[in-house]
């Protein structure tokens, strides 16, 4: 008689409750980009003026335009430094102990940062906050890392695409309730309660964290790896990461240019929409900058689906990458509405993520898949922590400037455009690279993809773990 965990019903199972681990997170993650006017604005409103109805006083925490950036550039700075040694505690001691820690931290680091928001006008106020955000940022980067892992350890050869598909679509739903309900929540019950909102989300996921460890424990048991997996783990060692391959690398640069373009914009979309273009309150600001993540809700698992079927990773990856530069173009050079633009970015980064992020769980063995995760999350948060200080910088520091010139935006457009295209060009090598060492990524059938995979990890990777012999096992 079959265990459960041999059915194709129990791998579905763990992955609801995977796809839950982050959905706090991502809510929390973009809080501050629907709040930045609370957050850069007066201490107090004390002698503001009322025209038709409305303040032209918005009163907030206070904050520079570069302290506001900083919240999102320590966040990024942190996931580069942590997450290497944390991917590979998570490859040494496995999934479990992983998602149980990462999920605490996020929990007491979202806390942190929502206390920091009751410190107001005292100097206390930015480093506890950034405190939080750092807490937050290397742990929530870290459990990523984890989720990733359990997916290629229950999907691999299988539905992988649209695996990661519904995991990515599961966490953006968080930034899409964030987009949609943070901003009326925050005019009714004010900016503090609404950080800690965001910190009962964590808590909610944290117990999805427990779920999960228990559904992948007793399932590798019920399939007789965890003694497999346990012995193969203490093989892993640092110096493993030399013999990652060029397909790898590429995939990192590929990756890190494309997220340079995304996350820095989307953390000021919404104040660059009320500032470029005329007649949107804040509100419709944040719902139109939400619709990068409202269309992934559908388009990822579509997108998953078809990769899957398909093939031809690397080429959607260079197609992704070709089609966002003109996004940047519109928004740097004409007034076109920005819901076209934001929508069209959704389609882009939608495909980008279903054909990118599982790309690396085939070059990669799966006893090294947390360290090599967590260089390629190193590398991209370093761009990305570069870009929002570079943001920053491109946008002023005056705190006096409630409305920033159209110029400014401009460049920053300019910018986001320059790493698009640095994109474009690592993923035309990529596909170059794959073409001459037998189309690793670039399969386009489901029988080539299952035999060309074994070629190459017993060729290029050398796992450390070879479960072909237990893969017919999960069905």
């Amino acid at each position: 008689m079959s265990q459960p965990a041999e059915r194709a019903y129990y791998r579905f199972l763990v992955l609801f409750f995977n796809c839950l681990l982050t959905f706090g997170s991502y809510f929390c993650f973009d809080i501050p980009s629907v709040l930045q006017e609370q957050f850069q604005g007066n201490l107090t409103c004390l002698n503001s003026n009322v025209t038709n109805g409305t303040t032209d006083c918005v009163e907030g925490l206070g904050m520079t335009p570069e302290q506001y950036n900083l919240l999102y550039a320590i966040y990024a700075w942190t996931n580069a430094v942590v997450v290497i040694l944390a991917g590979f505690f998570i490859d040494k001691l496995g999934n479990r102990v992983g998602v149980l820690l990462f999920s605490f931290l996020i929990v007491l680091g979202s806390a942190t940062f929502a206390l920091g928001s009751h410190f107001k006008g005292t100097s206390y106020l930015l480093p506890l906050m950034l405190i939080g955000r750092l807490l937050f940022g290397s742990s929530n980067g870290s459990l990523i890392i984890a989720q990733g892992r359990i997916i290629a350890f229950w999907f691999k050869s299988k539905e992988l695409s649209l695996a990661f598909g519904l995991n990515v679509a599961f966490s953006r739903f968080g930034s899409v309730l964030n987009f949609l309900l943070t901003q009326s929540f925050e005019a009714h019950f004010g900016i503090q309660w609404t950080l800690w909102a965001g910190t009962f989300l964590c808590a909610l996921s944290f117990v999805s964290a427990i779920i999960v460890g228990i559904l992948d424990g007793n399932g590798a048991k019920q399939l007789g790896l965890d003694g497999v997996l346990q012995q193969e783990s203490k093989k892993v060692r640092l110096q493993d990461i030399r013999h990652l391959s060029l397909h790898y690398w590429l995939l990192v640069l590929t990756i890190m240019f494309f997220y340079n373009g995304i996350f820095p914009f989307i953390a000021d979309a919404t104040k660059f929409i009320q500032d470029k273009y005329s007649g949107y309150s804040h509100q419709e600001a944040s719902y139109i900058t939400g619709a990068v993540f409202d269309s992934s809700l559908i388009l990822l698992p579509i997108a998953g689906i078809l990769i899957d079927y398909v093939g031809l990773r690397g080429i959607f990856a260079m197609m992704c990458a070709m089609l966002t530069v003109p996004v940047f173009t519109l928004l740097a050079f004409t007034f076109v509405p920005p819901l076209v633009s934001m929508i069209w970015l959704g389609v882009t980064y939608s495909f980008a993520a279903a054909s990118l992020w599982p790309s690396t769980m085939l070059v990669v063995p799966l006893a090294n898949l947390g360290t090599a995760s967590g260089i390629a999350t190193s590398v991209q948060m370093i761009g990305v922590g570069i870009c929002n200080l570079i943001v920053g910088q491109i946008l002023g520091s005056k705190f006096s400037d409630l409305k920033i010139p159209v110029w400014r935006w401009r460049q920053m457009m300019i910018f986001m455009l320059a790493n698009t295209i640095c994109c474009l060009i690592t993923s035309i090598i990529l596909n170059i690279v794959d073409t001459r060492k037998g189309n690793v990524l670039n399969k386009t059938t489901k029988h080539s993809e299952a035999m060309k995979e074994e070629d190459q990890e017993a060729s290029e990777t050398s796992p450390l773990l070879t479960d072909s012999s237990n893969e017919n096992k999960i069905n």
